[in-house]
């Protein structure tokens, strides 16, 4: 690989434990050119445009635990975003509302991350604490022959043990239009683009009704959580305005996805209390 091919291999994969029906209500409100496809038993992979980070100043690293954490912030699977270019590879790993946090190798591999990223990533996905604690603790240590690229095809080759397959051409060290490109060949693959609010708030329904935690979105329990996220996402959106805040836009679409969920809680407790007494 020349220089200038380097310089160009930068991209993104952010891989949900969940199916493209469930991921794609979070994923549009982001409001950024994405690709969703499936990615496995119980997986999807949504690619980003080069765009959508070039557009920052914060690093494709902070880009990639912001879309991360704006994700999963208002929902109940994890989401593990991986990034790479010129400087080396990482990871960030966000589950609803606690901390993102991430996980970076140097380009010739060598790690650069704290430990209790990968005790993290193991705890949120579920990992066996054995076999894959293993597995992931030989990526914390030395290895002269493994650079960030292969370091991070560790991390995939641990994540394939929970269902995970990626499709043809997304591997780490392909640029973003290599990426784009070659999940956009699929046939499963669609584009995310934002629908408008009404649109939105129905796909969000439709996600509702086919979430096997169906059972705990309604009831006094479901409006306290829904007020709780409303007023957690306003609080967050108005924070974010602030001029000296970094990644703005990420943390923007962190309290949009928060204000939706909230409402989207309370419109289906609403609209399923309805449909209970006509019945």
């Amino acid at each position: 690989m020349s220089a200038t091919d380097h310089r160009r291999a930068a991209g993104v994969l952010l891989l949900c434990r969940a199916e493209p029906a469930l991921v794609r209500p979070s994923a549009q409100l982001l409001n950024e050119p994405l690709l969703l496809a499936p990615a496995g038993d119980g997986w999807s992979v949504l690619i980003p445009g080069e765009d959508a980070w070039r557009a920052g100043s914060d690093g494709l690293a902070a880009a990639t635990a912001g879309w991360a954490h704006a994700l999963a912030v208002a929902e109940s699977w994890p989401v593990v975003g991986l990034w790479w270019d010129e400087e080396g590879a990482g990871f960030a790993v966000a589950a609803g509302f606690r901390r993102t946090v991430g996980y970076a190798w140097l380009a010739d591999g060598t790690p650069d991350g704290p430990e209790e990223a990968m005790t993290a990533l193991r705890a949120r996905l579920g990992l066996d604490p054995v076999l894959d604690g293993a597995a992931l603790d030989r990526l914390c240590g030395p290895d002269p022959d493994a650079n960030a690229y292969a370091r991070s095809l560790g991390l995939i080759a641990v994540l394939s043990r929970t269902g995970l397959t990626l499709p043809p051409g997304l591997a780490p060290g392909v640029h973003a239009a290599g990426l784009r490109a070659a999940v956009g060949a699929l046939p499963a693959t669609e584009a995310v683009d934002w629908p408008g609010w009404r649109e939105a708030v129905r796909a969000g329904l439709d996600a509702a009704e086919r979430s096997p935690l169906g059972a705990w979105t309604r009831g006094p329990r479901a409006r306290a959580l829904g007020a709780a996220e409303i007023a957690a996402g306003l609080a967050l959106t108005l924070w974010a305005r602030e001029p000296a805040r970094r990644a703005r836009r990420t943390w923007t679409a962190a309290g949009c996805a928060l204000l939706a969920d909230g409402a989207l809680t309370l419109a289906y407790d609403w609209w399923r209390a309805r449909e209970d007494g006509r019945g």
